[in-house]
């Protein structure tokens, strides 16, 4: 199952380790990431971004809010059960 995150860009619903509301960026949290990590991060929205979605190897901000990718996951695994 594949999560769309915003400008068109997919990403594997198994490699999402977590989606965190932009709150966050108002705080210092990239100077505790690893010098690795810090360049592996990819802004994909052309305007505000609303939300910061960590995978197993890329921290994408995203312009879609974190609720709103929660509601589309919720969905997306809702109907995988329905099928079953």
């Amino acid at each position: 199952m594949y999560l769309h995150i915003g400008e068109e860009v997919m990403v594997r619903a198994s490699n999402i380790i977590a989606i965190l509301d932009r709150r966050l960026l108002k705080s210092n949290w990239q100077s505790n990431l690893p010098t690795a990590a810090t360049n592996t991060i990819k802004n994909i929205s052309k305007h505000d971004v609303k939300s910061v979605v960590i995978t197993d190897e890329i921290i994408y901000f995203s312009p879609l809010a974190s609720t709103t990718l929660k509601k589309r996951m919720d969905t997306s695994l809702e109907e995988i059960f329905l099928k079953i």
